[in-house]
């Protein structure tokens, strides 16, 4: 029992570092893809969906807990505001795709999620921190991004699965 949770613990470290790396280079890439202000690629999020959809959703939980922090750390308040509230919303909207068992595909939910994800963090913005209704404005764009930003991740994760299923590091949720 002990061996278990001490390899689930490091399984989440490194899908914690993985997903820091992801973000790092997101952030490097960013400004050769020219995108709007408030679209970035998402790549991160394909570590929280893999732990979604082969591990447990509390180990997903927990990844976007510690990316929210992660942000906090390298970005600043407003920044981990967005993260968590993007992350969580994202993870609700995905947690309720799954629950309807092989009813909705990869790149259903990874559309959803990251549309999810847009919406929480415009909310943010329009409720906390802008306190403009016109910030709304900027759903439409919000909204053809997570399109294809969740088209974009959920064909990362499509590679990733075959090798992580090789290293035994995925398998069955238990």
């Amino acid at each position: 029992m002990k061996v278990e949770k001490a390899k689930r613990i490091a399984l989440l470290g490194m899908l914690f570092a993985l997903s820091a790396v992801f973000s790092i280079i997101e952030g490097m890439l960013q400004p050769f893809f020219m995108l709007p202000p408030g679209v970035k690629l998402g790549l991160a999020n394909v570590v929280v969906m893999a732990a979604l959809l082969f591990l447990r959703r509390r180990d997903a939980a927990a990844l976007v807990v510690l990316k929210s922090l992660f942000v906090l750390l390298t970005r600043g308040v407003s920044s981990a505001m967005l993260s968590i509230a993007g992350g969580a919303l994202s993870l609700a909207v995905m947690i309720l795709l799954t629950l309807q068992k092989n009813r909705y595909t990869l790149l259903i939910i990874s559309v959803s999620g990251a549309i999810a994800h847009n919406i929480g963090q415009l909310l943010v913005i329009c409720f906390f921190m802008t306190q403009s209704m016109y910030t709304l404005y900027y759903t439409p764009v919000l909204i053809l991004s997570g399109l294809i930003m969740g088209i974009l991740t959920s064909l990362v994760l499509k590679m990733l699965i075959p090798p992580l299923e090789k290293l035994h590091i995925i398998a069955t949720k238990k």
